[in-house]
């Protein structure tokens, strides 16, 4: 039985500090690398969290700095802005505080009066709005020249070179191979007509070569072809790799995934080919949706619409037409991925699938019981549901505590995890910390996932999750391993499924579901073709729920029953958790809160694997 638990936040700070620990120079002089094998390790992380170097974190009150976001991040307790202590139940195995380059850390150094914005017209008259407290007119003046390339309104290039290199000495300041992962990164903040194109950039090199050139901002072009030119640029001239990931297709009106280019030209091959090189990943979940499927595009998912977010940009500025959909979601963009690589010769969309928080409060937060919110005024208060994101978007109540990014990798450093992300050897939960194995192949047994050793044979037998399967022995039917295994400290298991995606002969695309493991013994109607749900053991008074029903681990061997060797095809394995309170239903009780009526009360959450694709 779980109970409220907001407290947790408290429980550490009667805990005595272990004197003994070595420092962290010590412990990266200690460590040495184990070993490899063909196992991988389980690693948890968030690769796009914000602190007050942020502008528009800064400007809604966010005053935990990069220094104190992972020092939560690893496991410390931190104070809030909202003056509560806060800390992770489980720490994170490692982080990437991605602030946006379009001013960055500029109003942190107003607050610190920093003469060099003197010299720069917009950083002194931006200096008075703040230290007038004119918050609004700061933020009114943010939004009218984050995307604009007029010289006056971009940062001095000596300001934003002193200021990138003290950012990313912070990440080297924590990181710790074999401990914990500390990347350096940034946002490229582009959202042309308020139509959401942002990535985060992630280094898989330290400050010394990361700082040799500054973040390439939507300032100098909001068109994404000319972010990957820059990232190029950067390996060409520094040596270093980096890599950038989407997010929020959600809340962008149908541009994430369109069919043609910034420039109004279809995509060409020399578009998928950079696409899929630079973009490896996508970030499926976050606090502002969840974005693997839609009820529209998916009428016959039950489990389709989940923590949507659907009423139209991310400024809400344009309202959103049923047409834009099916370039905004995971599962739709994958179907459109194999159309566009049979008529170019290239996938643009052949992407793994992470999930990570987007939280502008410096702390990756994901449990329901312990949700900071995704700015400082959202924090945990008895009327934050009612309030507004930014004062002027979406209500709080429709955050979504989510996401997490799950890593296999062999160890937890820069090194390894940049590569496993690379390879698409990972997976995304909206909070939740199921683990997850997906392997696709030709020759697994029933008996192969059922052995200690099953991951072993995963990888001997086949390939793991983002990896890729062409025609087989015989034009025989692949066959995919998958073994889920609920969080320790969460809730059990409803079932597990397969999605597959298809093109057929005739050029179109399509999907089916495929329920592979059920908890409870429970079996699909061959009447109906329904499947009975799992049930629903939460007690919305006391918020708790019993893991009397669904299951603590389900497996599956699957074969297509109805694979076309012919056809190209994705295949992606989801788990979903049985219902538990939402963290509007914490609130409830915890403050006493008046919760808005549309605002659900239960979730049921969920993992998310990268595919395996078929080539013919």
């Amino acid at each position: 039985m779980h109970k409220l638990i907001y407290v947790s936040l408290l429980a550490a700070l009667a805990l005595p500090a272990n004197a003994a620990e070595p420092s962290l120079a010590d412990q990266k002089l200690l460590y040495s690398a184990p070993v490899r094998d063909s196992m991988t390790n389980l690693y948890w992380g968030d690769l796009h969290l914000h602190s007050q170097l942020s502008a528009d974190a800064y400007i809604l009150q966010t005053r935990l700095t990069k220094d104190q976001a992972f020092k939560f991040a690893r496991g410390e307790t931190v104070q809030a802005d909202n003056g509560m202590p806060a800390k992770l139940r489980r720490p994170l195995d490692f982080l990437a505080v991605t602030d946006h380059a379009e001013y960055l850390g500029i109003y942190a150094q107003m607050a610190l009066d920093d003469p060099r914005l003197d010299e720069w017209k917009m950083g002194a008259e931006w200096k008075e709005l703040l230290r007038q407290g004119d918050m609004m007119s700061l933020a009114l003046a943010f939004s009218d020249a984050i995307q604009t390339s007029e010289p006056e309104y971009l940062t001095p290039d000596s300001l934003r070179s002193s200021i990138w290199q003290e950012a990313s000495a912070v990440a080297d300041k924590y990181n710790e191979p074999g401990l914990f992962t500390a990347f350096v990164g940034y946002e490229w903040t582009s959202m042309i007509t308020g139509d959401n194109l942002h990535r985060v950039v992630i280094y898989k090199d330290g400050a010394e070569t990361a700082s040799q050139m500054t973040p390439f901002s939507a300032q100098h072009s909001n068109d994404p072809e000319d972010l990957w030119d820059a990232l190029a640029d950067y390996e060409k001239q520094t040596g270093g790799e980096v890599l950038a990931i989407a997010h929020n297709g959600n809340v962008s009106n149908g541009r994430m995934f369109s069919p043609n280019r910034e420039n109004g030209l279809p995509l060409d091959a020399s578009y998928a080919r950079k696409r899929a090189r630079w973009e490896p990943v996508y970030e499926t979940t976050q606090v502002k949706g969840d974005g693997e499927a839609h009820p529209y595009l998916s009428p016959d998912d039950e489990f389709a619409d989940f923590e949507t977010w659907d009423q139209g940009n991310i400024t809400l500025g344009t309202d959103k037409e049923p047409e834009m959909l099916q370039y905004e979601y995971t599962r739709s963009a994958l179907r459109e991925g194999l159309r566009h690589e049979a008529n170019l010769g290239t996938n643009p969309f052949k992407f793994g699938i992470i999930g990570s928080t987007d939280s502008h409060t410096g702390m990756a937060t994901t449990n329901e019981d312990n949700f900071f919110g995704k700015f400082a005024h959202d924090e945990p208060s008895v009327d934050r549901t009612e309030k507004r994101m930014a004062d002027q978007l979406q209500k709080i109540w429709r955050l979504v505590s989510s996401g997490l990014a799950a890593v296999w990798s062999e160890e937890n450093t820069r090194e390894s995890i940049f590569d496993a992300i690379k390879r698409r050897e990972v997976y995304a939960t909206s909070g939740t910390r199921i683990k997850l194995r997906f392997f696709g192949g030709w020759e697994y047994a029933q008996a192969d996932v059922l052995s200690a050793d099953y991951a072993s044979i995963g990888y001997a037998k086949g390939v793991p999750m983002g990896g890729d399967l062409t025609r087989g022995p015989d034009a025989k039917a692949p066959r995919f391993m998958v073994a889920a295994t609920r969080d320790p400290d969460g809730a059990n298991l409803d079932r597990v499924q397969i999605i597959k995606g298809w093109l057929n002969a005739s050029g179109e695309t399509a999907e089916q579901i495929f329920d592979v493991a059920l908890s409870d013994g429970r079996k699909k109607s061959w009447l109906t073709g329904e499947i009975p749900a799992v049930g629903n053991t939460v007690d919305s008074e006391n918020v708790t729920y019993s893991n009397s029903i669904g299951a603590a681990e389900l497996t599956a061997v699957w074969t297509d029953p109805e694979f076309d060797p012919d056809q190209r095809a994705f295949y992606y394995a989801r788990v979903i958790q049985i219902p538990t309170p939402r963290w509007t239903a914490y609130d409830e009780k915890y403050f006493g809160a008046v919760i808005d009526p549309r605002a659900p009360k239960t979730i049921q959450d969920r993992a998310y694997s990268s595919p395996i694709w078929y080539t013919p």
